[in-house]
C-alpha cells in the first residue's frame, strides 16, 4: 500500500486530488488569502500518506463496492442502496480521518457533510453507483487537509504570539 495506490483507488471511483483540493481551498481561503491550489493539493497528498487514512478509505470504498455488487447481507444491503438517512456509520468511519487534526477538522467535516459541495455533491447524487461511504470519506479528507493548512497558517501563529 502506498499513497499512489490509494490515489489510483480514489480515481477509479471518480475522485481526483484537484477536486478535493478545490474544497480545501474554499474552506481555507477566507483565513489565508495567499493560499494556492498547489498548497491545497499538497496538503491532501500529505494526509493521504498516513496509513490510518489509507485503511479508512480502503474500508469505506470496499463497502460501497460490495453494495454495488449486491454482496452485503440484509438488511445492510438495503440500507446502503437506499442511503438511509439515519445510517451514521459512514460519517463515523470518516471521522477516523480527521481526528489527527483536532476540532477544526471536526467542525469543517460537519460543515462539508451538510453543504455537500463539489465532488462530495456529485458522489452523493450519483444514481449510477453507491457512494454512501465515499462522499463522507472525501469530506473527511478535505476537512483534514484543510485543518492541516490551518495549523500551519502563519497569520494564525502571528495572532497567537501577540
Amino acid at each position: 500500500m502506498t499513497e499512489r495506490h490509494i490515489i489510483e483507488t480514489l480515481e477509479a471511483r471518480g475522485v481526483r486530488i484537484p477536486q478535493i483540493a478545490e474544497i480545501v481551498y474554499r474552506l481555507q481561503l477566507p483565513y489565508n488569502p495567499e493560499l494556492t491550489m498547489e498548497e491545497c493539493e499538497e496538503s491532501v497528498r500529505e494526509v493521504l500518506k498516513k496509513r490510518e487514512v489509507q485503511f479508512t478509505l480502503y474500508t469505506g470504498i470496499a463497502l460501497d463496492q460490495l453494495a454495488e455488487r449486491k454482496l452485503l447481507p440484509e438488511p445492510l444491503q438495503s440500507i446502503l442502496e437506499a442511503d438511509e438517512p439515519l445510517y451514521g456509520v459512514d460519517e463515523t468511519v470518516a471521522l477516523g480521518i480527521i481526528h489527527v487534526y483536532g476540532m477544526i477538522g471536526l467542525t469543517s467535516f460537519g460543515y462539508l457533510d451538510k453543504e455537500k459541495s463539489g465532488i462530495i455533491r456529485q458522489l452523493n447524487d450519483d444514481k449510477n453507483g453507491i457512494h454512501v461511504f465515499l462522499d463522507d470519506l472525501v469530506a473527511g479528507l478535505a476537512a483534514a487537509a484543510s485543518a492541516r493548512i490551518a495549523h500551519q497558517n502563519k497569520n494564525v501563529r502571528k495572532y497567537l504570539e501577540s
